[in-house]
């Protein structure tokens, strides 16, 4: 990467190269800076569907237990992010949505970032092996191998499918919360799984719409930078359609109650609604993609927080309690 060798030669006299002295200097980097780099508000989407798997699996699990694999997730997700904002600090740079992160805005020097981020993810997926199970641990060290790795390094800069596929990243977390209790993978843990990796797709490309020039920027091949808007609409609608029913079939397959069922329905259809309008509408401000994009937010956490309801958290206390 350009950003590691960066100012390090500098002509001298008699043809000797002088190192720069300040790389391997400490950056001035305070906590707040090293709290961005775990990507908060991921995750908390993270750790909020970890526990909706936990909850909802059958089965018996200690608190302290639940404590630390929730933990262990959440650790493991912030790793995730510090090693995608090392390995992304030269396009980040050119983005005015990600510019101000602390490696492209000189807060945190790459090199800390990647220690960072190694320090964690084996924190994160050793304690979980140690204190939960084998399992559990295992979905967690490949979860973030494919975000950092198969989508940051290779999906992300070589086909406009890197959300589809880098989509599954985000979809493990429920599985890694029904491992940590059953140490096993089940159709409804799978289920789960489905439901955020169809979600992502139409999320994220209502986003890359109104941020297309930012992509273009940064040379990211984004759907609509590779495909055009029109093609992009389409595929929201498709996934959409996709997804919908897919929220709906826990409610259908025996799962859960009539009120996971009216969620899902009422939302799903708003859902479609505002997919429908993407798909028509011409407008330069892309005011229906800045809608879908944060109705998707509610959908995805109104059909946990439903299923968490509904199915988890009175046997996630009676668990506690016994």
């Amino acid at each position: 990467m350009s950003l590691i060798s960066e100012g390090a030669n500098v002509g001298a006299p008699g043809g000797a190269r002088l190192v720069d002295a300040s790389l391997y200097e400490p950056s001035n980097a305070e906590v707040g800076d090293y709290i961005a780099l775990l990507k908060p508000r991921v995750m908390s989407l993270v750790v909020f569907t970890a526990l909706v798997g936990l909850a909802v699996a059958p089965g018996s699990i200690h608190p302290f237990v639940a404590f630390t694999a929730l933990l262990c997730i959440a650790v493991g997700a912030g790793a995730s992010g510090a090693l995608n904002m090392w390995f992304d600090a030269d396009i980040d740079a050119l983005m005015t949505r990600t510019q101000r992160r602390p490696v492209p805005a000189g807060r945190v020097r790459p090199g800390e970032a990647l220690a960072f981020g190694l320090t964690l993810s084996v924190f994160a997926v050793v304690v979980l092996g140690l204190m939960v199970n084998l399992l559990s641990a295992a979905l967690l060290a490949f979860t973030i191998f494919f975000y950092a790795v198969i989508y940051t390094m290779w999906l992300k800069r070589s086909t406009p499918q890197n959300i589809v596929i880098g989509g599954a990243a985000g979809a493990f977390p429920p599985m890694i919360g029904w491992a940590a209790v059953t140490g096993t993978v089940s159709v409804e843990s799978l289920l789960l799984f489905a439901i955020i990796f169809f979600w992502t797709p139409p999320h994220f490309w209502a986003l890359a719409i109104y941020k297309k020039s930012d992509y273009g920027r940064a040379g990211v091949p984004m759907l609509p930078n590779v495909a055009g808007d029109a093609h992009t609409r389409l595929q929201i609608l498709l996934y959409t359609l996709i997804l919908v029913p897919l929220g709906v079939a826990p409610w259908a397959l025996g799962y859960t109650s009539a009120l996971y069922g009216a969620v899902a329905v009422a939302t799903g259809a708003a859902m479609v609604a505002l997919a429908v309008q993407v798909y028509r509408e011409v407008s330069p401000a892309d005011r229906a993609c800045r809608h879908l994009f944060a109705f998707s937010i509610l959908y995805l956490f109104l059909l946990y927080a439903v299923l968490l309801v509904d199915r988890g958290w009175g046997g996630l206390i009676a668990r506690v309690a016994a």
